[in-house]
């Protein structure tokens, strides 16, 4: 019997980094000599604190291999089915956690899956550590795809992968590593939080939530919320699959009104700080390309804090890897908003510390996804055309495989007053646009009193002039700034003009 095992990531049919260096991890009895061994590269080392790890040299893709661990002493354990390609973290909360089985085009695309050359991982979904913890992690695994095994993974991972995979000819492998309902901050740890005070009114607002509670008391607490969600579930599912046109105001009216998200707490996914220590902390420092992320959506309620939060969550991940350079690259939120919803342009703050992210952080790529949206339903099903997007940004920025024209859609460059309106410049439309609709919509301008009127908008070449006939001397402008709206402005290349303002001090 070997005294030593690897970390619950390593696992027959998994995937490693081809290029870079590999790390391999795992635990053992201090003091332990540890040999590894893959497609002919070795590496030793010896067990310190009760762990080990070792660092092979970069190798090309292909593969099966096996990697064989020995411990010195007759202990050996061998993974089998293993491939070297290329290896992408998918990270965030529901959008990102959509199953396949699920999507637009799901059953068809698992119907059609035997044979691709993408694997999944994904990082158990516990967001609390105790025995149980440590019990359910030793039964994950890498799995292959099948019509059976992917009904489960990501739909934007997937797509994203398989994309990867068509244009790069490697097998590509996918760390899930999300949970719906998350802000940000769930994903990072109380120090970097800690570092700013805006993102520090998270760690904040916790401590003050569990001031007055016992351990003892929140368990009590979070038992009665869990009796009334599985009485209350059901009847949520029987409304939506009886009801035509169904609302969320109308489902809480058949079930009664949603008590989520269940207590703050020691066990609560949704507390800060959380998911990093049971999901990333666990998958971490596996040797990958990059990340890609799709969230936002459950810090609208921050929407100014957005920008620093996002930011210093990539440093984290990337200071944890240890690379300051690691791709980052996101979806910036769709339209949505539920019938009944006032505007308050929440989501449009988002999109926007979203594009600014992008904008002023190395190394990060963005796929515009606000055609993408649905209405009254916050988690949309269209995803083939978000893992593309994200897909295309990767093949640029990290592969180099095409243009940056080819990877992105229009984006606000600059704009001039001119003939009583607004002449309007951009990035990435050296072919003009498409139009999608009667006429464009969603462009406003206002004049000094930032009183925003309803605009009309030409194309002219590569350039859009806006201008409206109750706003003589325009000074802002602004391009979809809704949470919901129509979408009709497209580069040649399908993807959406992102939305803008020319001033964030237009308000």
């Amino acid at each position: 019997m070997a005294s030593f095992n690897f970390a619950a990531i390593f696992t027959d049919h998994m995937v490693l980094q081809r290029n870079k260096n590999i790390t391999v991890w795992g635990s053992a009895y201090s003091f332990t000599k540890i040999k590894a061994e893959i497609g002919g590269n070795s590496a030793e080392t010896t067990s310190i604190g009760g762990k080990w790890s070792v660092t092979f040299p970069p190798m090309e893709a292909g593969g099966p291999y096996e990697l064989k661990v020995t411990d010195g002493g007759g202990g050996e354990i061998v993974l089998h089915d293993v491939m070297i390609g290329e290896v992408w973290l998918a990270g965030g909360q529901s959008n990102m956690e959509l199953e396949l089985q699920n999507s637009l085009t799901g059953k068809e695309d698992l119907a059609a899956i035997e044979g691709s050359n993408v694997r999944f991982y994904y990082t158990q979904k516990i967001a609390y550590i105790d025995d149980y913890f440590h019990f359910a992690e030793r039964n994950t695994c890498w799995a292959t795809a099948s019509p059976e095994s992917a009904k489960c993974w990501s739909a934007v991972g997937y797509y994203f992968a398989r994309k990867l995979s068509a244009e790069l000819g490697v097998t590509v492998g996918i760390i899930g590593c999300n949970w719906g309902g998350t802000s940000a901050s769930a994903w990072m740890s109380r120090t970097y939080l800690e570092k700013d005070a805006d993102t520090k009114s998270y760690i904040d607002e916790y401590d003050k939530a569990m001031e007055d509670k016992t351990f003892e008391g929140y368990l009590a607490e979070l038992k009665e919320y869990e009796e009334w969600y599985n009485a209350w579930q059901p009847k949520i599912n029987e409304y939506y699959a009886t009801t035509p046109n169904p609302t969320w105001d109308g489902a809480q009216e058949y079930a009664g009104p949603s008590r989520w998200p269940e207590p703050l707490g020691p066990k609560s996914p949704f507390r800060p700080s959380g998911l990093y220590e049971t999901m990333i902390k666990r998958v971490c420092p596996y040797t990958v390309a990059g990340f890609i992320y799709y969230q936002g959506e459950s810090d609208d309620h921050k929407p100014d804090t957005y920008y620093k939060l996002f930011k210093a969550l990539i440093e984290q991940w990337r200071t944890d890897w240890e690379d300051d350079s690691l791709p980052f690259i996101f979806v910036q939120l769709p339209m949505f908003m539920n019938e009944g919803d006032e505007d308050f342009k929440h989501w449009c703050k988002i999109r926007e510390a979203q594009m600014r992210v992008h904008q002023t952080t190395a190394n990060t790529g963005i796929a515009i996804a606000l055609d993408k949206g649905e209405f009254n339903n916050i988690h949309p099903i269209d995803k083939e055309p978000v893992g593309y997007r994200l897909a295309l940004q990767a093949l640029y920025h990290v592969y180099g495989k095409i243009s940056a024209d080819e990877a992105y859609g229009a984006i606000y460059k600059s704009c001039i007053r001119t003939d009583g309106g607004m002449l309007v410049s951009f990035d990435h439309v050296s072919d003009g646009f498409d139009v999608k609709g009667e006429k464009i919509v969603g462009f406003e301008i206002a004049g000094s009193d930032k009183k925003y009127q309803p605009a009309d908008a030409e194309i002219r070449g590569d350039k859009i002039f806006v201008r409206s006939a109750d706003v003589s001397e325009p000074v802002y402008l602004r391009y979809n700034w809704t949470n919901y709206g129509d979408v009709t402005v497209y580069s040649k290349n399908g993807i959406p003009l992102a939305p803008f303002r020319t001033s964030r001090n237009d308000v």
